[in-house]
């Protein structure tokens, strides 16, 4: 048994916000000490569904760096890339290409969900749709035996194994490893509106760049109990965003 490789990354579509850091962030800053992890940001990916506009890629890519610097990622610890400077990963997803039908990449749940959120139809971007092709490059290239995703990612984990298990048996012996997914125990944030998760491309977020008067604009813009409208009405906790947000960030 190979001792256990973590790979996780973003998009750099935006500043990483708190839902983020919920979400992951905290996380790795504990994985890289006790794991080997490498942070990919993946901006290739990110350009299969901004190819219109690539400088909402490449303005965001030093802003996500000193965001993981700011967590408290370590580089003496945590190996971060550049998904674009790594030319050996496009080049093994073009010859992963030929091992999936594109059949079998209509079919994953996940992306056929991003697909309809989008709205692409029949404007679907090529790269978009083979996007899962690339993760696994990027998975199997770093022989990653971990991978950090929400419950909604597991279908692009097991395309990357169905990979994995074509390719070793083209070859005849078990050259690739396939991986397993590590499950956030923390739900998505919802956004400062209430209304949806916490995303950047949605802009109900709190980005943890923001400066203090910023934060507590967004705060003070939050939806609460609207039973509780003033200090003397009880009002349920339940139904607070606030004081989801605050449990979710710290449970103490």
């Amino acid at each position: 048994m190979h001792d256990p490789i973590i790979l996780t990354g973003d998009r750099p579509t935006g500043k990483l916000h708190i839902g983020h850091y919920v979400g992951s962030l905290r996380q790795r800053v504990e994985a890289q000490h006790h794991y080997r992890q490498f942070v990919m940001i993946a901006d290739l990916q990110a350009l299969t569904d901004n190819g219109h506009n690539p400088a909402k890629v490449t303005d965001h890519v030093l802003e996500v760096m000193a965001d993981y610097l700011a967590v408290g990622l370590d580089p003496a610890k945590t190996t971060f890339c550049l998904q674009s400077a790594l030319p050996a990963l496009a080049e093994l997803t073009t010859y992963y290409l030929n091992l999936v039908s594109v059949a079998r990449l209509e079919r994953n749940p996940t992306v056929k969900a991003e697909i309809q959120q989008k709205g692409f139809e029949r404007s679907l971007p090529a790269g978009f749709l083979v996007y899962p092709v690339s993760q696994a490059a990027d998975i199997t290239a770093f022989r990653a035996t971990h991978v950090p995703v929400g419950e909604d990612q597991l279908p692009m984990l097991e395309q990357t194994n169905e990979i994995v298990r074509r390719f070793n048996a083209l070859v005849g012996k078990e050259v690739l490893t396939e991986c397993q997914p590590i499950l956030s125990d923390t739900g998505r944030l919802p956004g400062i509106d209430g209304k949806a998760k916490m995303s950047k491309s949605l802009g109900n977020t709190i980005e943890l760049g923001m400066s203090s008067d910023e934060i507590k604009q967004a705060v003070f813009a939050m939806d609460t109990e609207p039973n509780h409208l003033t200090v003397r009405d009880t009002g349920l906790a339940g139904g607070n965003k606030v004081l989801t947000e605050l449990h979710d960030i710290n449970p103490d």
